[in-house]
């Protein structure tokens, strides 16, 4: 059984709130669930990147006989730039957290995310942590896209739709 691409029907685009540019015709299934699911991804990715920062803080600590300890610390946004970035630019289009929770991420005009795009994305997604409301953007956006996927120009759909 193939999957059914989100993005093959043709139609107007709808316009969001907020002005940004909408994706194309996306069915109402592919997008139902995705803000419960995205946070369920997003606590997994969390301990995903977590537990790996923490064993290459270690690894790193032992290998330069504790040298580097004032260097490590920014070692955590190194780890998520390129766990987002490699992972969502891969073949399944998504972190594990997100495969696992059924979701993937397309660029705006239903083209997998290049590597750039994809760690921009998780930039932008961090960056947004240091003002929460920002956040908030998901629920007037009718696509449920947040603000940081609307500057990344990426949207998340259910995979299974």
């Amino acid at each position: 059984m193939t999957e059914r691409d989100p993005f093959t029907a043709s139609r107007e685009p709808p316009i969001n709130p907020i002005g940004a540019r909408a994706a194309p015709y996306i069915p109402p299934q592919a997008l139902e669930g995705v803000r419960t699911r995205r946070i369920m991804a997003v606590m997994l990715d969390l301990i995903l990147v977590s537990g790996m920062s923490a064993a290459l803080f270690v690894a790193l600590l032992i290998l330069s006989a504790g040298l580097s300890a004032f260097l490590l610390p920014p070692l955590f946004p190194v780890v998520a730039f390129f766990y987002n970035g490699l992972t969502v630019s891969g073949p399944r289009m998504a972190t594990p957290g997100m495969a696992f929770m059924d979701l993937e991420i397309r660029a705006m005009d239903g083209n997998p995310v290049p590597f750039l795009q994809a760690a921009m994305h998780a930039v932008l997604f961090y960056l947004t942590w240091l003002f929460p409301p920002l956040l908030l953007v998901s629920l007037f956006t009718s696509d449920k896209r947040c603000l940081h996927d609307i500057l990344a120009d990426v949207i998340v759909l259910r995979r299974s739709s």
